[in-house]
């Protein structure tokens, strides 16, 4: 039967944005090079990465599983209730396996900065903080298991890095300082917990990485940082005076090429809703201080994401990895999936060039890449989201998401 011109031209047009990346219907158009002909910086940024309790009790070195929760107490349990959900785990596990596929998309993508949210105390403390109900942590010789990954930041600003107290703090700062991982966020006191991390980047960039926790994520006020006690960057108001002061510390630093980053620990767990503050004050972080991409994170799950004048804001990352397999509750959210987001900067103006993610799932205890399905409902999240931002996701090849903005 043959075809009528229109419904050839078509089904041609149906084939590239299929097969072909950079071609959209509407929205912004990806570009392999920003507009002054440079390569943009790659930039790897993930959410909450949660390595103690079961996971710590897989890898090679464990720490006593001893729990003090109100119904479980041992962490083994918690590797049980993976197994019992998808399957057997060989134990223990080398330290490549907790990133499972994640390891072929940092290949593939080359990221020049990796950037996590480490929502783990590394320590063998054993007191852990009173009047907190869950504690994380993750044997310190088990740092390798990050450096597989080649990571250059690691994010403090959370909630869980004090759960062992300000010695298990002292004990992940110094650990991942000798591991050659970067941290921000987190400090011995207030100056260097709010000082940001600086990478270097091979096309002569700089990627700077700040990073806050606001008291709605849960932050127990006494691990605020003081200029005499070690803690967090702690947040209570979010206000005018917050920016200010914020961007005076990020352009005492920022020199012309460099790209800011602000990761934030901010809202509850679930729920899709993007209350106004964080909005505005994403935007007044672009518009005031300097900073370029904002990183948020906090909630299991993934959330819409905004380009507001170019600069890309995720306001929730979800898990990029946990040991929640076989916990019930909350399953209209797929706290299961995540994204693993790639974002090219521009170093000249610190915009958006691209948005590439790779959908997610986590199964026995390790990052796996989302089957079709799976990817369609991300996308399809993403783009009800995205609709108050007028972003949308744009499936690829492989399962891959490519973002699209007006």
């Amino acid at each position: 039967m043959r075809l009528d011109l229109l419904t050839l031209h078509l089904v041609v047009i149906h084939l590239l944005i299929v097969l072909w990346p950079g071609v959209s219907l509407g929205g912004h158009q990806p570009a392999e090079t920003t507009g002054n002909g440079r390569e943009p910086v790659v930039i790897f940024l993930s959410g909450d990465l949660m390595l103690g309790r079961a996971i710590d009790q897989i890898l090679p070195f464990n720490n006593a599983p001893v729990l003090y929760e109100d119904s479980i107490k041992d962490a083994r349990a918690y590797v049980r209730l993976a197994e019992q959900a998808n399957g057997p785990i060989r134990k223990p596990v080398d330290c490549s396996y907790i990133w499972g596929d994640a390891l072929n998309e940092f290949r593939l993508f080359k990221p020049d900065v990796s950037i996590i949210n480490l929502e783990t105390s590394v320590t063998q403390a054993a007191s852990p903080w009173k009047r907190k109900y869950i504690h994380y942590r993750m044997h310190p010789k088990n740092v390798e298991c990050i450096a597989a990954a080649n990571i250059d930041v690691a994010v403090l600003a959370n909630n869980h890095v004090l759960d062992w107290g300000y010695g298990g703090l002292a004990e992940t700062l110094l650990t991942l300082e000798r591991a050659g991982i970067a941290t921000a966020g987190a400090g011995d006191h207030y100056h260097a917990a709010s000082q940001p991390a600086i990478v270097e980047t091979a096309q002569g960039s700089r990627v700077l990485v700040s990073a806050w926790a606001h008291a709605s994520s849960g932050v127990p006020d006494k691990w605020a940082a003081t200029v005499s006690r070690p803690g967090v960057n702690r947040l209570d108001f979010l206000g005018p005076e917050t920016v200010h002061r914020i961007g005076r510390s990020i352009k005492a630093v920022k020199r012309p090429g460099d790209i800011a980053v602000l990761s934030i620990h901010w809202g509850g767990n679930w729920g899709y809703a993007i209350p106004p503050w964080q909005v505005e004050f994403a935007h007044r972080l672009i518009d005031e201080a300097g900073i370029d991409v904002v990183h948020g994170h906090s909630s299991h799950h993934v959330k819409g994401i905004e380009v507001y004048k170019g600069k890309l804001i995720i306001y929730g990352s979800g898990d990029l990895l946990n040991d929640y397999e076989g916990i019930g509750g909350h399953e209209e959210y797929r706290a299961d999936l995540a994204l693993m987001y790639f974002a090219g900067i521009d170093p000249a103006t610190g915009q958006l060039v691209r948005l590439q993610m790779t959908p997610t799932q986590i199964r026995r205890l390790r990052i796996n890449k989302a089957d079709a399905g799976d990817a369609a409902w991300l996308k399809s999240m993403l783009d009800r989201e995205g609709q108050g931002f007028n972003t949308r996701a744009l499936r690829l090849n492989g399962n891959r998401l490519d973002l699209r903005w007006e």
